[in-house]
């Protein structure tokens, strides 16, 4: 890994950005980095909870609009190169973590902007440092929210106030962050990675399955009607119900102990 650091404790992975240089702003490289470690997360199933944060004092400024990353090499000087360079890259990043099964917390150290806040709301949580700072600048460059922004924001702002964020390019602090909904909790800087690690042991202790089909059916009847929503719930119990898991949960009940979920 160049442009990343990826390392395993226990039940939980660890995603760190590591172009703390250039406020970990992603590169092509960078994103495929963190797309081979989040298939290795997924693939092991010792590891129940990934962990974001950034190298340095920012979190993700988004994409890195130097000329040399603007365009990987190959779609310099074709018609389509913006559409495919956003196709072929972040999108496929982000559209991993929307199904990514496996809950994933963002630890925001430092700046979340454009695209690195689409990032962080891409994940299941948002731990903010203190002194981190959320926002959307791309309209200051001219460019526009092109990473999934356009999709997230109004979804946890609502839509009068993204527009004002976007149009604007207003940045907020963690507490106001906070307020808007863009952050589930804000934690003092020196805390943040505790704090994470905190809520990252709370999730490896639960029944891996049902948190794994728990937050599948959420992410996907958020689309769905009522009638489908439930015909899918009731699907999922066909995984669910059978599994060790509940028969340790249950016994665990009976005899007034902690359970010891295996994800069998």
């Amino acid at each position: 890994m160049k442009e990343i650091l990826f390392g395993k404790d226990g039940h939980v992975a660890t995603i760190t950005l590591n172009r703390p240089a250039k406020r970990n702003a992603y590169s092509e490289t960078m994103v495929h980095e963190i797309l081979e470690a989040l298939a290795d997360a997924r693939d092991d199933d010792e590891i129940r909870v990934v962990i974001f944060t950034g190298a340095g004092k920012g979190f993700c400024a988004g994409g890195d609009i130097g000329r040399d990353f603007q365009y990987p090499a190959r779609y310099r000087g074709h018609r389509l190169e913006s559409m495919l360079e956003m196709r072929e890259n972040i999108h496929v990043l982000i559209h991993f973590l929307d199904r990514f099964d496996k809950p994933v917390i963002a630890a925001i150290n430092g700046a979340a902007v454009a695209g690195g806040l689409t990032l962080a709301l891409a994940c299941d949580f948002r731990f903010a440092a203190e002194s981190a700072k959320l926002g959307d600048t791309s309209l200051r460059f001219g460019l526009i929210p092109d990473e999934g922004g356009a999709y997230f924001f109004p979804r946890f702002m609502g839509l009068d106030r993204a527009l004002k964020m976007s149009l604007l390019s207003e940045v907020y602090t963690a507490r106001e962050a906070l307020e808007l909904g863009l952050v589930t909790e804000v934690v003092p800087d020196e805390e943040l990675m505790t704090r994470a690690f905190e809520l990252a042991a709370k999730l490896a202790e639960g029944p891996p399955i049902a948190i794994r089909v728990t937050k599948r059916m959420m992410y996907k009847q958020r689309s769905m009607q009522l009638e489908h929503a439930l015909e899918d719930a009731a699907m999922a119990t066909l995984v669910v119900n059978y599994t060790d898991d509940v028969k340790e949960g249950t016994a665990a009940f009976h005899e007034k102990r902690a359970p010891r979920f295996k994800g069998r």
